[in-house]
């Protein structure tokens, strides 16, 4: 026990004044001498004794009473039990993603926490709170009431990492009380180890009754016929329930296809045939779960020729003209020596085929041409000098070439989830003729492999460098080295090195990827800013100029999925989609090792109550109150019946 006052107890000296008095009132009794009567001595002695008990009994009465006043104003306390984060700065991390659209037994679980906050949180408390796309510093629940109620799903997924990090910004040498409202869906291990040791952190798990969902995931242009596309669209179910839902396309508001997904495993696909022309709509589909990814809006722009330079011998590049034809190619071969550099820029994809030695001057260009959002094909040539090629390489990143190995190698394996391969295959080829190749050069990198050898070496590597890409082989493919061109891998591979995305297939982005994209534009310096807009929504990207085209970077906009148009000068220049990130869409539970290193606590009323419990001191003082009255009673008990 512990007193706010303790130099009151220093009045406890005063216990002897009552101990004094009682001495002082002892008094000698005086022998009366009586004719004899033997009954009235016995009652003499009997009333002496029973004066001495009441006597001793009111000082010890009188000294407890003094001695609890004494005591009730020095305030004695017992210690809290978290007595040390008695002071600690409260943040709130409100996961306010998609996947919190989910609905519990109390309605849809963002919505009930916000409720929870509102109707527990005290209102004297500063607290700071921290959502997917907001930040509220030091304020209260009166101040932030209506943002509260007014709070948007945010397009943004749920990342502790980053909420963390922006606490732990705020008054670093301070402890903090963190209470983290979310469902946990897609949490593992490694999202808890940024959670702060020395601060307390508590979670909020609402718990959904309904965790089956359907989400359309990707939208692709399976192929391209004459008049129409084949468009792809795959889907994904958390469930292994049958069941039959219906899926429209729309071209604008327009409905163009309507089908029947008959959904037997987690995921399927299916196929529409559109026509060949603009197109500027969105695919749907009726599931009662989620709601966000129900919808994939998307564009595809009429095709445009892709204009594909190869720079080496005639001889070597002649497999290329057979797969880069017209219309839909413009392909041309230069040597080295011939080379017009004017004509990079105006490429979309260039081929170095097999050159001996690579100028510095092509480096250079090569170099902005990826920038741009070109994408270069390298193929070594058995007489290339390593020092040249590691110059050349070392522009795009940290791959570098080791010496030649004469030694043949089976290429025996496809990274089917290459992005360079996406969409290609219906299903794994796993019995097609391996090719081989005699010699080749041994790539030290860390970059994703596309196709690789049965030493699980390289074959062929893709570097992605944001808007543009190199894609590097590891061999040369000439028809004395390999037997490469001869596989049926050759076309697929080739001709979706050379596609720009920009130019054709679907396009779309996903808010909140930082990836940027490019737009083809004027050159004109008052006509060069452009903005994103629809009929509910209009933003300014970050941009940057480059030539005929505009570098550009959305960021966290626009906060809604939808069609937007990209205007210029106040004139619409072209069509760009966004979408939800699709990883709220899988409502998948963490794993019960995860759940049980986590301080869970059932809600914020509870979080309330656990500090007043562990961090308020008990005070003591009313029950010494208490025995002072009490031992005022007791007196008067004495005083009355004690004779």
């Amino acid at each position: 026990m512990q007193f706010k006052h303790p130099e009151i107890l220093y009045f406890l000296f005063l216990l002897v004044i009552p101990i004094l008095v009682h001495l002082f009132q002892l008094r000698r009794f005086k022998k009366e001498f009586f004719t004899n009567v033997k009954l009235l001595k016995e009652l003499s002695i009997q009333t002496r004794k029973s004066s001495k008990i009441k006597k001793w009994l009111l000082l010890a009465t009188r000294l407890l009473l003094l001695a609890s006043l004494i005591i009730a104003f020095a305030q004695p306390f017992f210690k809290a039990k978290d007595n040390a984060n008695a002071n600690n700065e409260l943040f709130v991390i409100l996961d306010n993603s998609y996947s919190m659209q989910a609905k519990g037994q109390k309605g849809e679980l963002l919505k009930r926490a916000v409720q929870d906050l509102l109707e527990n949180t005290p209102e004297n408390t500063s607290f700071s709170i921290i959502t997917n796309n907001e930040s509220y510093w030091n304020t209260n629940i009166k101040a932030i009431e209506k943002e509260l109620q007014n709070l948007k799903y945010s397009a943004l997924p749920f990342s502790l990492e980053t909420a963390l990090t922006k606490i732990k910004t705020r008054n670093p040498a301070q402890n903090k009380d963190i209470v983290i409202i979310t469902d946990a869906i897609g949490m593992n291990k490694n999202h808890l180890k940024g959670i702060p040791q020395n601060n307390k952190t508590y979670f909020v798990i609402p718990e959904a009754e309904q965790l089956k969902n359907v989400a359309i995931d990707s939208v692709y242009l399976s192929q391209s016929l004459d008049d129409f596309y084949e468009i792809g669209v795959d889907f994904s179910s958390n469930s292994e329930e049958k069941k039959a839902i219906p899926v429209s396309v729309y071209n604008q508001n327009e409905l163009i296809a309507k089908t029947i997904l008959n959904l037997k495993k987690n995921k399927e696909k299916i196929h529409f045939t559109i026509p060949k022309k603009d197109f500027h709509g969105y695919i749907s589909i009726d599931d009662n779960s989620l709601s966000f990814d129900n919808s994939l809006y998307f564009s595809i722009s009429k095709p445009q020729t892709t204009h594909v330079l190869s720079i080496g011998e005639n001889d070597k590049s002649n497999f290329l003209s057979r797969i880069y034809t017209q219309p839909e190619f413009k392909y041309a071969n230069s040597t080295i020596g011939t080379l017009d550099y004017s004509q990079l820029d105006k490429q979309d994809a260039i081929i170095l085929n097999e050159l001996q030695s690579i100028p510095v001057a092509l480096q250079t260009n090569l170099k902005s041409f990826v920038e741009k959002g070109g994408n270069v094909v390298f193929i070594p040539s058995e007489e290339n000098e390593i020092t040249n090629l590691n110059s050349f390489l070392a522009h795009f990143g940290g791959i570098q070439f080791q010496g030649l190995q004469s030694q043949e190698k089976k290429i025996t394996k496809i990274n089917f989830s290459n992005p360079l391969f996406s969409n290609v295959f219906e299903k794994k080829i796993t019995n097609f003729q391996y090719p081989n190749v005699l010699k080749s050069f041994t790539l030290q990198n860390n970059y994703p492999q596309a196709i690789s050898y049965d030493d699980q070496s390289a074959f062929l590597t893709t570097i992605r460098q944001q808007i543009g890409s190199l894609f590097v082989f590891s061999a040369p493919i000439n028809k004395t080295n390999s037997n490469f061109q001869n596989s049926p891998l050759i076309v697929p591979t080739f001709y979706k090195m050379a596609l720009s995305a920009d130019k054709n297939g679907v396009k779309y982005e996903t808010i909140g990827n930082a990836d940027p994209f490019l737009v083809a534009a004027k050159s004109a310096d008052d006509e060069m800013i452009v903005s994103i807009k629809n009929a509910t929504e209009e933003f300014i990207p970050m941009q940057q100029v480059m030539s005929d085209k505009i570098r550009i970077s959305s960021n966290d906009n626009p906060t809604l999925a939808g069609n937007f148009e990209i205007i210029q000068n106040k004139k619409a220049i072209g069509n760009i989609s966004f979408n939800y990130n699709r990883d709220e869409s899988n409502l998948t539970l963490p794993s019960d090792d995860v759940l049980d290193e986590l301080n869970k606590i059932d809600s914020i009323e509870s979080f309330f109550d656990t500090i007043q419990i562990e961090r308020t001191d008990s005070q003591a003082w009313k029950w010494f109150l208490i025995f002072t009255l009490l031992f005022i009673l007791l007196e008067i008990l004495i005083q009355k019946f004690v004779k």
